[in-house]
């Protein structure tokens, strides 16, 4: 991802573009300390940030229990395993934790603008564009592909989701099919 790092200046690029969020966390807060919530927080982020840079993505931006995160190319499949295991380990983390809350990830890939924007002192990485925004509104109760997703991984990836209707999105094989 060090080549995303080095964009000033806004640049069109194919990413893999994930959205994710923890169900129940706002129920979940409500009478929890600003400094037990920080903790937890904290903690998950840098939970999130080991398993996505693993798997040669970067965190984007974190919003409370949310984030973006983004993966290039030629590293879709890879992302996608990033993903998954992002449901899987964070879902145990946050059990451990007794923290009631699941994972909910959403990812599309496709053409973005990205760069660093902000005010004139503090500039940050960000990117925008109909991809990010497919991304964000798409249904999930896990983790959901889009098809554009779902053509990019490799056959054994491929392996390890279904398709899911409507509209035409791709879950892992052991989650059952409900909508949100």
């Amino acid at each position: 991802m060090s080549d995303l790092d080095n964009i000033d200046r806004a640049e069109g690029v194919d990413l893999l573009a994930p959205f994710f969020d923890l169900t129940t966390f706002s129920i979940y807060v409500r009478n929890r300390s600003a400094q037990d919530v920080f903790e937890l927080l904290s903690d998950y982020y840098q939970l999130i940030g080991d398993i996505i840079e693993e798997g040669n993505g970067k965190v984007v931006k974190f919003f409370g229990d949310a984030g973006l995160v983004v993966f290039p190319e030629d590293a879709v499949s890879e992302g996608v395993l990033a993903l998954r295991k992002l449901k899987n380990e964070g879902d145990a983390w946050l059990a451990d934790r007794d923290t009631p809350c699941k994972h909910r990830i959403k990812a599309h890939f496709g053409h973005v603008h990205c760069g660093r924007i902000g005010t004139r002192t503090s500039k940050q990485f960000d990117l925008f564009g109909e991809t990010v925004n497919i991304a964000a509104v798409l249904q999930s109760n896990g983790l959901a592909l889009t098809a554009q997703v779902f053509r990019k991984l490799d056959s054994s990836t491929r392996q390890l989701f279904k398709k899911h209707t409507p509209p035409i999105t791709y879950i892992p094989v052991e989650e059952a099919h409900a909508d949100r």
